[in-house]
């Protein structure tokens, strides 16, 4: 895959780390869990080594644009084709009580048509320099780095995934009005995955937070 230019590259963030979103709907660069520390995806940097976390749809002569929700940092990534049009929003929750989890929330939705998708979650810790083994259950998988400059991370999906090598894919197809959900961040308790159900409340809280 080529190198994107940085200018189509998106911003999120949660005042302890940043990701930037490609127009293609891949996370290319990511330090976790704060802005100094190791890079978890650096594709940005490396396209071949670098790692990256990508969700895209399967449609031919796209035309993608991005924008942010008004005065917030949730960025909506859209994908406009004469078979559909999918949507990709994404974004690190930020609630007042501060106890949330340091996670990337990511959504994407099929606003028209019947469309098939496909994830990657290619994660290369410490600038693609640290190995790392993976924990694969129903619908989650752990990454867990051989030494301790980074921690380990989880992936939680709405959708069944599968190992690829050490990383995670996923093909699935939406119609229009369904959505999958996928999070990344610090591993829950044993039996505590994320609330899927509540994700809609977090989206609400971290836009009010942003407005305020």
């Amino acid at each position: 895959m080529a190198f994107q230019p940085i200018e189509n590259y998106g911003v999120i963030g949660n005042m302890q780390s940043i990701a930037l979103v490609g127009m293609n709907g891949s996370i290319d660069f990511l330090c976790y869990p704060d802005f100094d520390s190791p890079t978890v995806f650096a594709a940005l940097l490396d396209d071949l080594k670098g790692g990256r976390f990508e969700i895209r749809p399967a449609l031919s002569n796209m035309r993608v644009r991005q924008l942010y929700l008004p005065e917030t940092n949730i960025l909506i990534t859209r994908f406009l084709a004469d078979e559909g049009v999918a949507e990709l929003m994404d974004y690190m929750p930020i609630e007042e009580d501060g106890e949330q989890p340091n996670e990337i929330v990511r959504t994407v939705s099929v606003i028209r048509g019947n469309l098939a998708f496909e994830m990657l979650c290619q994660p290369r810790f410490n600038y693609a320099a640290g190995e790392h083994t993976l924990q694969l259950s129903d619908r989650s998988g752990t990454f867990l780095p051989a030494d301790r400059l980074c921690p380990p991370m989880c992936l939680y999906s709405t959708v069944a995934l599968r190992r690829e090598s050490q990383g995670l894919t996923s093909t699935f197809s939406l119609k229009s009005g369904e959505a999958a959900t996928f999070v990344l961040g610090s591993p829950r308790p044993k039996g505590q995955p994320p609330e899927m159900e509540l994700i809609k409340q977090r989206l609400l809280d971290t836009a009010q937070f942003w407005r305020r």
